[in-house]
């Protein structure tokens, strides 16, 4: 049995070359995306976590692993918070602090400066446009960039059951110039946001320069839905099982809030 984790893979996907930008990115979408356990001072409070600090050369990191068998490799028996990477990095950049990665207990043992928090904090919270207009004239998606189609398939897979449908497709507005659009079908008024949050990150981590992405909500038995079907390309994301798996977007889910230990 492979004992690599995800992380792990993409790690060793950006050192094998350093200026492959794309690998770079692919390994912070990986992190924005993996269930982390973040080493604690203390066992948490009702309303705060004291993160164990490592000071390195004047900067100072905040320890986490993508299991808990690091954990306790690196650490013992010891208090600890399980968070999303999304979340963390927004908590660390808000503090000034670094992330300490599987510190020497895994191939993928990192330490990411605060400037590299921050950008990461950043990057997430910049989010696509919902588009509100309704398109008049629509077409398939020719011109989207395959790496952009490929994050989107490999995220939206992990958001089984938030929504029926998603085409993506090429809409033209009143006085607008074509754009891409994401139409999404029968979401879950609760998810929206997560799936606005999810083609982000798509987005963001593709690293395709230039490419904008619009976001429009539809409901099932919209007249536009059977346009929609016949020149869009599909994610069909009805798979309730796969955003139920543990680590599927750990955080995103207002009914699953960070595990503390």
């Amino acid at each position: 049995m492979d004992d690599d984790t995800l992380l792990d893979r993409a790690h060793a996907r950006m050192q094998a070359d350093e200026e492959d930008i794309h690998a770079r990115m692919r390994y912070f979408d990986r992190l924005s995306e993996a269930e982390l356990f973040l080493l604690l001072e203390e066992k948490a409070g009702a309303d705060a976590v004291r993160p164990r600090i490592l000071t390195v050369e004047g900067a100072d990191f905040a320890l986490a692993f993508d299991r808990e068998e690091r954990l306790a490799d690196f650490a013992g028996e010891a208090p600890y918070a399980a968070v999303s990477g999304r979340a963390l990095a927004g908590m660390l950049a808000a503090e000034g602090l670094g992330l300490g990665l599987n510190l020497d207990v895994a191939p993928s043992s990192l330490l990411l400066e605060p400037a590299a928090m921050d950008w990461l904090a950043q990057t997430l919270a910049n989010a696509p446009v919902e588009g509100r207009a309704l398109p008049c004239e629509l077409a398939p998606p020719e011109g989207v960039a395959q790496d952009l189609i490929e994050a989107l398939g490999g995220k939206l897979a992990l958001a089984g059951g938030l929504a029926e449908f998603a085409w993506l497709v090429h809409a033209r507005y009143d006085q607008s110039e074509a754009a891409p659009l994401l139409a999404v079908v029968g979401a879950l008024p609760r998810a929206r946001d997560a799936l606005v949050q999810i083609v982000n990150e798509a987005l963001m981590f593709a690293g395709v320069e230039g490419q904008h992405l619009d976001v429009a909500f539809f409901e099932d038995d919209a007249p536009i839905c059977a346009r929609l079907e016949r020149v869009g390309l599909g994610f069909d994301l009805r798979d309730r099982q796969a955003s139920s798996r543990p680590g599927a977007f750990p955080g995103m889910d207002p009914g699953r809030p960070p595990r503390l230990k």
